[in-house]
């Protein structure tokens, strides 16, 4: 074996640029790359480690031997050591053996940009290319239109771990998930997934959000390209595929990338600013440039070589603040004596311009909990630049309503019409996720009051009002059918309840919502601005009902909306309407084919001129127990 040759991938412009925090595919030049040198097929290794006194490549080409193949440490105070080794090939396991400035201290690390890692728990980075035939050049063609904030937006949000074993209880590999994941989520109607991180990951109880393998999907399900192949069916489906990503923090893991070359080099060196308390995690150093290359470098790797539509970024609140878990003098104000982290600000306005420069027919979307203003605005109108925001208030809210028995909503009126005081404020996405189903929370299901019956109708009902309120959905996996435990990782959902009326009625009822949202523009064309949505009555709270008008480019494709929050069904209920004609129900939660109780507006119901609602016109309709009826004009 011959030992490191002096090489190098990188141009003085590529240094300038990761010196500039302005690099943007950085996974090109550092990591290992199977290449050819002089005729010679080998792997050319580099590895950014400023504070190392030596780096060696270590790993089972020579029996982990510290010393036998040691980097060359660049001229140009980059702090990237690289070279050649020759002979080397795909599936070789590998580590870098840094000795620190720091003492002398010696630490194995796994590389920070691997393709592929060992599965866990083994902790070594693998040789790996991304060669791979892509079939889905159709969707990509067309993907600005699916992925258009006036388009429909209906995410299945997906653990992959526990979505669904197989008959030994064992993970569903990617490409067992490509069959059956793929042809589950066309059939429920979804546009969207989005995977809970599917990066590498040590510690299964994290669900994925401690990160160790920025560049590498977890080995737990596959290779490499059988992920892409599960990306790529996803998109022959017709279905858009968003990756949660975590540039938020990461686990200390020894192999990882805290004190990675014996120094803090991704992570903040002010414990104040590095250190998660949540989470016990360390927090990256936003304000260092070659950090910056990293984290934007990695959200365009996934976008670029694995077709991914839009990412979700987690945990954006505990970024945003200084003090955020934090108490009095725990925390540093900025230089203007306030609590917002300015270097993450900068950062994520950088990340935003970078994703949408490069890709402008995908979505990024902020999980930020707090009131912080524009998030999901331009930047160059001063917004952080996300396409879109989670609308917890929303979710807050709406679980607390329903959770009450519906004879005490009358008196919580205004929390289940609290959210349209502020709906288009941002771009938001209603989420019904997976943090909402854990932790002695109860399944969505199981917030249900009342008996079986009532629950399954309230549960009919929220999906109903959640389709036809403002903004882009997301509901995470096993929701859709009713599961009435709470999320377990460790195991499947619970299929077998789909052998169950109620819950074979929840699944049909998210289909038919689904193809509702997509079929009707008036839920999806303004759905994020004031000009979608009016209020027909959102004060008789005596009865404990909504009625609002869906507003699309066209008005004679508004929709009308009531919901019945009580399970007393009204024979005659005037609602006010803003033309003549007939009204026809397109929508009725109460359908005996989801095992309602079928009382439903089964005729065009005729318009009247009768005042009501301060409006010229109206109606009389039949309100089911418990249920949302949608109308359109006829």
């Amino acid at each position: 074996m011959n030992q490191v040759q002096p090489h190098s991938l990188f141009t003085d412009f590529d240094i300038d640029l990761f010196k500039a925090g302005k690099h943007f595919q950085l996974y090109e030049k550092l990591g290992a790359h199977l290449i050819e040198v002089d005729g010679v097929k080998g792997v050319y290794f580099a590895v950014w480690a400023p504070s190392a006194r030596s780096v060696s490549v270590v790993g089972d080409f020579n029996f982990w031997v510290q010393g036998e193949h040691q980097l060359n440490v660049r001229w140009d105070e980059s702090g990237i050591w690289e070279g050649f080794i020759p002979g080397i090939d795909k599936g070789t396991t590998y580590k870098y053996k840094i000795q620190s400035n720091n003492g002398g201290l010696i630490t194995e690390k796994a590389d920070p940009f691997a393709l592929y890692c060992e599965h866990p728990p083994h902790t070594a980075s693998v040789i790996w290319d991304l060669d791979y035939k892509w079939k889905d050049s159709k969707w990509m063609e067309i993907r600005k239109d699916k992925n258009g904030l006036d388009k429909p937006f209906s995410v299945y949000e997906v653990h992959l771990g526990s979505w669904k074993r197989n008959a030994e209880g064992k993970f569903l590999t990617y490409v067992e998930l490509a069959d059956q994941l793929v042809s589950y989520v066309k059939e429920t109607g979804f546009t969207h997934v989005e995977f809970m991180p599917i990066m590498e990951y040590p510690y299964d109880p994290s669900w994925g959000y401690q990160l160790v393998g920025y560049f590498a999907p977890t080995s737990r399900f596959g290779k490499p390209q059988d992920f892409m192949l599960l990306v790529d069916k996803l998109h022959q489906a017709g279905i858009g595929v968003i990756l949660d990503w975590v540039p938020s923090h990461f686990p200390d893991d020894a192999h990882g990338l805290g004190f990675f070359d014996g120094s803090n080099l991704y992570e903040h060196p002010d414990r104040r600013k590095g250190y998660h308390p949540d989470w016990k995690s360390l927090v990256f150093n936003y304000g260092r440039n070659e950090v910056r290359s990293f984290l934007i470098s990695n959200a365009i790797f996934w976008l670029k070589q694995y077709h991914v539509d839009g990412l979700r970024v987690d945990a954006v609140a505990s970024m945003l603040y200084l003090d955020y878990s934090r108490k009095e003098g725990e925390w540093e104000p900025n230089i203007f004596g306030g609590r917002e982290n300015l270097d993450t600000i900068s950062f994520l306005i950088d990340f935003n311009e970078a994703v949408y420069a490069n890709f402008p027919d995908v979505q990024t979307i902020a999980e930020e909990s707090t009131s912080f203003p524009m998030v999901s605005r331009p930047t160059f109108l001063g917004g952080l630049g996300f396409g879109m925001k989670w609308m917890m208030g929303w979710m807050h809210d709406t679980l607390q309503y329903f959770a009450k028995e519906s004879v005490y909503r009358k008196y919580h009126q205004n929390d289940i019409t609290f959210s349209m005081t502020y709906a288009f404020t941002e771009n938001f996405m209603l989420p019904l996720s997976h943090d909402e189903v854990v932790y002695g929370k109860h399944s969505i299901q199981g917030r249900m009051p009342g008996d079986e019956w009532q629950r399954f109708a309230n549960l009919r009902l929220l999906y109903g009002y959640m389709f036809t309120h403002p903004g882009a959905k997301l509901l995470f996996m096993g929701s859709e059918f009713g599961q009435t435990s709470e999320w377990n990782f460790e195991g499947s959902l619970d299929w077998h309840l789909l052998q169950y009326g109620f819950h074979d009625g929840i699944k049909k009822c998210i289909t038919d919502l689904n193809a509702l949202y997509k079929s009707y523009p008036a839920l999806y064309e303004k759905q994020f601005s004031a000009e979608g949505f009016e209020w027909i009555n959102y004060s008789d709270n005596e009865n404990s009902v909504l009625a609002y008008i869906r507003k699309g480019n066209k008005e004679k494709e508004n929709l009308i909306v009531v919901c019945n929050m009580t399970p007393v069904v009204h024979d005659n209920y005037r609602i006010g309407l803003p033309r003549k004609g007939k009204l026809t129900e397109i929508f009725n939660s109460d359908n005996e084919e989801y095992n309602g109780s079928g009382v439903s507006n089964s005729k065009p119901i005729k318009i009247e001129a009768t005042p009501w609602n301060g409006r010229e016109f109206s109606a009389e309709i039949i309100l089911a127990p418990l249920g949302i009826s949608v109308f359109k004009f006829s």
